[in-house]
Order: C-alpha cells, then structure tokens, then sequence
C-alpha cells in the first residue's frame, strides 16, 4: 500500500498517537482490528524523566507487531535527537516526531504544535532527529498554527527536503484545538507538493468518510484518532471497505464482549490490577457511549475496585444485551 523506509504498511489505516489511550494493549488490538500501522503514546524527550513507572510502561513494546512506532515529544534539538537515539536502542522501529498535540502543558513548553509558530527551530528539530538515527523519522503536524498562520505546507516541504519518511496532517490548526469541523484542502495541497506518504487526520469516524477523504486529498493512508476510542472494529470496517468497496457488517454484542473483555484482561496483565481496574473505567466508558444503559452503568462500574468484579459487570450487561 505504501512504504516507510524498509517498511511496507498494507493497508490505508494508521491509529493516531493519542496521550493516556494508545498504550501498549490497545495498540495490539487495534493492530489485530485492521490498522496497518500504529503509534505509540507520546514520550518526552527529556530521557532524565524516563525513570517513572508512566514512562517506562509507554517505552514497552514487548510482542508488538513490526514496525514499532514511537513518538517523541520535545522543543530542544539535542534531547529530541537523543530521545530518538535511545529509543531506537530499546527497540523502536520508527521514530515519530510530535508538532501536532494543542495541548496547553505540552505547547506551554515549546513542543507539540507550538514549533509551527517557529519553522527555524522546526528545520533544526528534524534534522537533528533524522541525522541522529538509522531508523525512518515520520512526522505529525497541524495545518498550522491558526488559521491566519496555515503554514502546513511550508513545513511539509521542509519535512520532505530533512528526510522525513511519512507525513500525518490533522485537518485543524492549533488554535482550532479539536473544535468546528476539520478542512481537507490543505491536506489536499500538501499531498500535491510532496512525494511522501501524507495520512490525513481529523473527523474521519467511518469507512464512507474515510474512502472521500483518501479521494479528495490523494493520501496514502486515514489516521484515525478519537473516533477508535471504544471502537477499534472502526479500523476494521474503513480497512474491508477501502479494499473491496463494501461495507463490512457492525460487530453484534457477543463480539462486542469478547473484544472488551480481552482488551480489559490485556491491560490488567499490563498495568496491574489496580492501575489497570482505573485505566478500564475510561475505556469502557468509550466502549459503552451509545448503550441505552450506559449512564447508570457507568456510575455503578467507576465504584468496582477488582478485574474479577469489572469483568462480571460488563459480561452481564452485554450478555443481556446479546440474549435480547
């Protein structure tokens, strides 16, 4: 389908890095749903910080699929290359540069979709990454830093010219964070002017809009983000359309717990039971957003305080909701 360096991604779908959800369990699920590639959760480049039980679970890769992406998140040249050093020695198989996160505690501290505003210091950040490995360096961008500052294809541009091996382009500037709508022009534009694989990012949350955007920008590959929250079957779904053209049927509720309930298993083996029993409430409050029961569920579900209890619950809603 298309190439990152000396690997070749096989289908158009690619999960968006996303900070407390595409850990180490749902980047293997999401590979077995359908993603040809997935990235991890962004690491700070400041190695010093690496020492942490949150950092040293977001640097595990361990029985991940090939190639093992792994974003870096940084404002200083020497310490992004440095973190893209060590990196690639604990196993990353790609590295990914982060310009894309409007969050205030990461674009406080110059990273993230801050350095658009700075195309020096952007030029100095990727060439010190990719001189600093052996490994392909991709890169995550906005369309710019407001929409009076759309400076999306200056830095797409630079990033092909640095050796940056794949661009994702979220269809929103930092100053959009994640409201109105995403714009695909600019996508469009960026896909035009370079020869690199471009994944286009932003609002893409089913396989009919995933197969107009790849036709209206020329992409290579949809990254889907928040819409796989509670969903990874999505993956799936844009993954059988885009190849055949049809539309693959929704998962019924029996499905639907057996995925939830391995991916519950997978992250208290992960985490441990009690982070894992905190980190299952958020991921099955997403799984269970359209379930006619979900608000009261939700409130007596955030109360269990074991795997064992958690898993019951969820098993008898969705058990019910199978035999119904």
């Amino acid at each position: 389908m298309f190439q990152i360096g000396p690997y070749s991604i096989d289908s158009q779908v690619v999960l968006a890095p996303m900070a407390g959800v595409t850990d180490r369990p749902f980047r293997q699920l999401c590979r077995r749903m359908g993603a040809g590639l997935v990235v991890s959760e962004m690491v700070t480049s400041d190695t010093r910080l690496w020492n942490s039980r949150k950092s040293a679970l977001r640097l595990d890769h361990t029985g991940e699929a090939e190639p093992r992406s792994v974003q870096i998140a940084g404002g200083d040249p020497e310490m992004m290359a440095d973190a893209a050093r060590m990196n690639a020695q604990r196993g990353a198989q790609i590295i990914d540069i982060n310009m894309g996160c409007p969050a205030k505690k990461v674009c406080n501290k110059a990273a993230g979709s801050a350095l658009l505003r700075d195309e020096v210091l952007v030029g100095e950040i990727l060439d010190a990454v990719v001189n600093a490995v052996d490994i392909p360096v991709t890169l995550k961008i906005r369309t710019g830093w407001s929409p009076e500052q759309r400076n999306g294809e200056q830095i797409a541009q630079m990033a092909e010219k640095a050796g940056i091996a794949a661009l994702a382009v979220h269809g929103r500037t930092r100053a959009d964070r994640y409201q109105g709508e995403a714009e695909y022009d600019t996508i469009a534009r960026i896909c035009a002017q370079v020869s690199i694989p471009v994944f286009a990012n932003g609002d893409i949350d089913c396989a009919h809009k995933a197969r107009e955007v790849l036709d209206y920008t020329g992409a290579s590959a949809v990254m889907i983000g928040r819409a796989a929250q509670g969903r990874p079957w999505l993956l799936r779904e844009i993954d059988h359309y885009l190849r055949t053209g049809k539309e693959l049927a929704a998962p019924q509720a029996e499905e639907i717990l057996s995925i939830l309930t391995g991916h519950l298993e997978a992250l208290y083996a992960f985490y441990g039971d009690f982070m894992g029993v905190r980190i299952a409430r958020k991921h099955v409050g997403w799984y269970l957003q359209q379930h006619p029961e979900a608000a009261g569920f939700r409130k007596h579900f955030n109360q269990l305080e074991t795997a064992s209890d958690q898993v019951t619950a969820v098993t008898a809603l969705l058990a019910g909701s199978a035999a119904a």
